[in-house]
């Protein structure tokens, strides 16, 4: 049974008082979470299949995704909630959209697959043993350890991923200088420049095509993560929330999900001025300018080494295949090296995934249903982490059964993302404009770079279920 959502309470915007470098995390951890889809599979696969020419669809799909992230960090800074509240706010039909989504979603366990099959290939070798899914109940063992260990969960995700995604930027740089010239640099940036041009055969089709640009960056309901990590760093409104506590350590006391709204004033409009510019500042530096960076530095280890020689990477065992980018110039050792390097980046997106997926099932569940509302917030996540991780170890064994590859889970996942934000993202920009106060609303620019990415998103989703269609029927 539903409940009605609260409405939006009116309070004054806290003062910012700390600088930049104090505030850095939320933007860190978006990295960690991008890094183990579209940068560290999708398109390195599609790089080694197709050289230079898709190249523009992946810078353009994390500048899309930059925008978006500003506007989830709009209403972040300006309420103190994630977006999901206000969407739900405005019709419960997306409490059932999301819903259904990461039903679907919570059978897709990829990035958890893709360590543990890593996993078992680093310690035993290619044919090690144990089945797949073993490994990645062990995988999600571990990340479920990490959470629940301190006593604020987000401190744990943010030390956790910050330091990983360290060692792999450090890690693929070297990679780069080892394999690469600066004429392969150039060749890079002339694919980037190749904008619009497309190429698909019977492996890599339209929907899959879909489903990396989806990926280039986030993706999916992940952009909307960053409210949550806003909120736990005390960023603008979030100042207000209680922070979501290891229910391992301590009770849960206040309301996680209601937000606030400040009355508009100059004092209020300077606060949220100083706010915002914090958000601007961590998604283009970390979610556009490090996030695209990180990217393409795996994508250049496949254009140099994996495209030359046509070798594309066997789905299955899509890392190790990758590897080969630095055994061509250090050996086996270096195969190993780039091994440690794609575990780490797998692992960052568990732990990120994990902790933000929980999140949105705690969000929607306890803010939208009585029987859910009657237990702590933080109960629920530790319900819904354990569940979900159990029925993701399901799931792998399930499709390992049915020959479903760890590329297939990454495309099928990142596709039905793409469907999410056909929804969301024109939804937000709604909720923006409508529902806070004038001096917070987006300009001319963001107006513009929502709109157009809402006709992407939406565009291609309908492209794709029509050609799904036309294809049924004939």
């Amino acid at each position: 049974m539903t409940i009605a959502i609260p409405p939006l309470q009116s309070a004054d915007l806290p003062d910012r008082e700390i600088g930049f470098w104090k505030l850095t995390g939320p933007g860190a951890i978006m990295i960690g979470l991008a890094i183990g889809s579209g940068e560290m599979v999708l398109w390195p696969w599609i790089t080694a299949k197709f050289g230079t020419e898709m190249m523009w669809a992946a810078a353009l799909g994390v500048f899309l995704q930059l925008f978006i992230n500003m506007e989830v960090g709009r209403w972040a800074v300006a309420t103190g909630e994630s977006p999901f509240t206000g969407f739900a706010r405005a019709s419960r039909l997306w409490v059932f959209f999301f819903i259904s989504l990461l039903l679907v979603g919570a059978f897709l366990p990829g990035m958890g697959r893709a360590v543990g099959t890593s996993l078992r290939i680093l310690f035993f070798g290619e044919n090690g043993p144990g089945a797949d899914w073993m490994w990645t109940a062990l995988v999600i063992a571990f990340a479920l350890l990490i959470l629940f260990g301190p006593k604020r969960i987000y401190t744990t995700v943010e030390k956790s991923v910050l330091s990983m995604v360290l060692f792999i930027v450090v890690g693929m740089v070297v990679v780069a200088i080892s394999v690469g010239t600066l004429d392969d640099m150039f060749a890079m940036f002339r694919g980037i420049l190749n904008f619009g041009h497309l190429r698909f055969d019977e492996d890599f089709t339209f929907s899959r095509f879909f489903g990396a640009f989806v990926f280039a960056g986030i993706g999916g309901l992940g952009n909307l993560y960053y409210a949550y990590y806003l909120r736990d760093k005390g960023v603008g409104m979030g100042k207000r929330i209680p922070m979501l506590l290891n229910p391992l350590r301590e009770a849960q006391r206040g309301n996680s999900e209601i937000g606030y709204l400040y009355p508009e004033s100059v004092a209020n409009a300077d606060r949220f001025k100083a706010w915002f510019k914090f958000v601007i500042t961590d998604s283009v530096v970390f979610f556009w300018l490090a996030n695209t960076f990180t990217m393409f530095l795996f994508m250049f280890g496949a254009l140099v080494v994996l495209y030359p020689a046509g070798i594309v990477p066997e789905e299955s065992t899509i890392i190790w295949d990758l590897a080969l980018i630095l055994e061509s110039t250090m050996g086996i050792w270096g195969r190993y090296l780039f091994l440690v390097i794609g575990i780490a980046a797998f692992f960052s997106s568990v732990l990120a995934g994990i902790d933000g997926g929980v999140r949105l099932w705690v969000d929607l569940l306890h803010s939208n249903f009585k029987a859910p509302n009657r237990f702590a917030a933080n109960r629920l996540y530790l319900a819904f982490a354990v569940g979900l991780g159990t029925l993701g170890v399901l799931a792998t064994w399930f499709f390992e059964t049915f020959d479903v590859t760890v590329l297939d889970f990454f495309f099928i996942g990142a596709m039905l993302g793409g469907f999410a934000m056909a929804g969301y993202v024109p939804m937000l920009l709604y909720m923006n404009l409508k529902h806070l106060p004038p001096s917070a609303r987006p300009g001319v620019f963001n107006i513009i770079m929502m709109v157009v990415a809402a006709i992407t998103y939406i565009s291609f989703a309908v492209y794709t279920v029509a050609a799904k269609l036309i294809e049924l029927m004939g």
